[in-house]
C-alpha cells in the first residue's frame, strides 16, 4: 500500500487536506506531488465539499522540494516536466494549479516553513492565513533556480511584478507578518488552522454557485480585457439570479433582517 503523503478528511462539508511528511517538514517528493493532484481531482468531483483547508502536518506548511529524493530518479524527474496536453501543466505545476481549478474556496493555513514549492502551493489557494513568525521564501533563487510551479503567475498577481522579481531574485526569507504586509497572505493569526476552519465554516453558509462564479471571475480578471471580463460577469450572473441558491439566500437574509415582535417592542 502506498504511503499516505497527503491526507484528506471531510466533515461538515469541509475538506481538511494535509501534506503529510512532518519529519521532513513536508518537503515535496514526486509521489507527494502526485497525491496532491489526485486529492484535488477527487475533491473537484465531490459535490458535498463546500470549502477546503490546506495545511501541513506537524510544525511546518512545506519546506519546498526534497532535492535528494527527486534527484534519485532523473528519468521520473524529466517525465514530471512533460505537460499534460489537455491541462497544459506538468506534474509540478498541476500540484499547485489543481487547487485553482476547484470550484470551492481553498484556504491555506501556514505555519513554520513555507519555502520554494511550498509557497507556490500556498499561493494557489484563494486565501492564506499565516502565523506571524512563519518563514516564507521563494527559495529557488538560492539554488540557482526559478519558481516553476505556477509561482510566476501567482506572485505577480498578488504583489506586482517588481516585488515578485525581488522576492525571486533575492530568495529572501521573510516572516509571516511581512508576507501579510506585502500581500502574500491575507491574514495574520496566532492560530492559522483554527481561523482557516472558521472561515471555511462561514463560507459553507454562502451559495456554492455564487462562490464558484466569483472564484472563476477573479481568477481570470487579470488575464483578459475589460470587455471580455464584463461579458464573463454577465454569463455568470444571469444563471445565479435565476437559480435556487439565490432565492434561498434571499429568503434566509430577509428572515435575519426582519425584526421580531420583541425587537419592535424594544423600539
Amino acid at each position: 500500500m502506498a504511503e499516505e503523503l497527503v491526507t484528506c478528511d471531510i466533515a461538515d462539508q469541509i475538506a481538511r487536506v494535509h501534506l503529510n511528511r512532518p519529519s521532513k517538514l513536508n518537503s515535496l517528493t514526486l509521489p507527494l506531488l502526485a497525491q496532491l493532484v489526485q486529492t484535488a481531482q477527487r475533491l473537484r468531483a465531490d459535490r458535498s465539499v463546500r470549502a477546503v483547508v490546506l495545511a501541513g502536518a506537524g510544525d511546518s506548511f512545506c519546506a519546498g522540494l526534497d532535492f535528494a529524493s527527486v534527484g534519485k530518479d532523473p528519468k521520473k524527474l524529466y517525465l514530471g516536466f512533460v505537460p499534460n496536453p489537455i491541462r497544459g501543466t506538468n506534474r509540478f505545476q498541476e500540484a499547485c494549479w489543481a487547487w485553482r481549478r476547484l470550484p470551492v474556496p481553498v484556504i491555506a493555513a501556514v505555519e513554520g516553513h513555507c519555502y520554494g514549492g511550498g509557497i507556490q502551493i500556498a499561493l494557489a489557494a484563494d486565501f492564506r492565513i499565516t502565523h506571524p513568525e512563519a518563514k516564507w521564501s521563494v527559495l529557488e533563487g538560492k539554488w540557482g533556480l526559478i519558481p516553476d510551479m505556477t509561482g510566476v503567475r501567482s506572485l505577480s498577481e498578488l504583489v506586482g511584478v517588481e516585488t515578485a522579481k525581488r522576492l525571486t531574485m533575492t530568495a529572501e526569507v521573510i516572516t509571516g507578518a511581512r508576507a501579510h504586509e506585502l500581500g502574500l497572505a491575507g491574514q495574520v493569526s496566532l492560530s492559522p488552522y483554527d481561523d482557516a476552519l472558521a472561515l471555511a465554516h462561514q463560507l459553507t453558509e454562502r451559495s456554492p454557485d455564487a462562490l464558484a462564479a466569483a472564484k472563476r471571475l477573479f481568477d481570470k480578471a487579470g488575464g483578459v480585457s475589460p470587455r471580455r471580463l464584463f461579458a464573463a460577469e454577465r454569463r455568470e450572473q444571469l444563471p445565479l439570479l435565476l437559480g435556487r441558491n439565490h432565492k434561498a439566500a434571499r429568503v434566509a437574509g430577509l428572515k435575519r433582517e426582519t425584526p421580531t415582535y420583541a425587537d419592535r417592542a424594544r423600539r
